[in-house]
């Protein structure tokens, strides 16, 4: 039973994920910047989690709080620089195609530290399955990619860096309760992100809004958009999923984020009248069925 309500708190925080790609389109279109909204979402989801998770400021030691400031970079600053970094000079679909190669990466990688979450060949078989029905899912129908070897280089790198993240996790997680280590992500996320901000011009506001007349209507559609990526997919999706992580481990937790791409398309068909191709719906069950196969014992 542990093990199902894990599964459903994961299953949970990929369809919210998956929609946060609409939701950051939108505060592109009405001139914010990456870095811009990275920063206000976790601010507000640390200054949420604070309220409710701050009896405990520090760590047991200094190692274990470097590791919680790891987690805050490589699951926060570092991650979504390099992805939208990624989205300014390749596709979509290549950035999401090898964003989505961390399950992989991070079953490999903890494989390298411990023995007992090692992939049985009949799971290994399923992710790379998964990961076909996954690509298939993001081309839905475009077989041309457009490569960029910097932008590729750095969708890339996000996909190690989250799999580092969940490494270390795995070190971490049965040390410490779920939301003082989801509070001291947001912490650490925020604050190493600042330097980036600062090079950027964010912090002096010349990049804000981006000339764009703030009426009514744009105040209403960013803060919205803003408080959905802030209390939802930050704050109670990343303390799901870290609690979720504990209870299914990082490289089944983490099996997940292959179905992302399948929630934003549909999402995408739903919302914003999008076409889902023959393509797409093969990818769609070759994805599930690989899926069933990873997560299975």
């Amino acid at each position: 039973m542990k093990n199902l309500y894990g599964h459903i708190g994961a299953l949970l925080v990929t369809i919210v994920w998956g929609t946060t790609f609409i939701s950051s389109k939108v505060l592109l279109n009405n001139g914010l910047m990456p870095d811009e909204i990275f920063f206000m979402r976790f601010l507000l989801a640390y200054i949420c989690l604070a309220l409710i998770s701050h009896k405990r400021l520090w760590a047991d030691n200094l190692k274990d709080e470097l590791t919680l400031c790891g987690l805050g970079v490589m699951g926060g600053s570092l991650y979504f620089l390099l992805e939208n970094i990624a989205l300014t000079m390749s596709t979509a679909a290549e950035v999401c195609i090898l964003v989505c190669t961390c399950p992989l990466i991070t079953a490999l990688l903890i494989a390298m530290f411990y023995k007992d979450e090692r992939l049985s060949k009949k799971q290994l078989v399923g992710s790379i399955v998964a990961f076909v029905g996954m690509i298939l899912v993001v081309l839905n129908g475009q077989l041309v990619l457009k490569l960029n070897p910097l932008g590729d280089i750095l969708a890339f790198a996000a996909s190690i860096a989250w799999a580092v993240y969940s490494l270390l996790m795995r070190r971490i997680m049965n040390h410490y309760e779920p939301d003082f280590i989801t509070r001291k992500i947001f912490f650490y996320g925020v604050m190493t992100i600042l330097p980036y901000m600062w090079y950027s011009g964010s912090l002096t506001g010349n990049t804000l809004v981006n000339g764009s007349p703030l009426n009514g209507e744009t105040i209403a559609v960013i803060s919205s958009n803003i408080l959905f990526l802030g209390l939802i997919a930050s704050f109670r999706a990343f303390l799901l999923w870290n609690w979720a992580m504990r209870r299914l481990r990082a490289v089944k937790c983490t099996n997940y984020v292959y179905l992302q791409p399948m929630v934003t398309i549909i999402i995408g068909f739903l919302v914003l009248d999008e076409e889902i191709t023959i393509m797409g719906l093969c990818g769609m069950l070759v994805l599930t069925a690989g899926m069933i196969r990873a997560l299975r014992k």
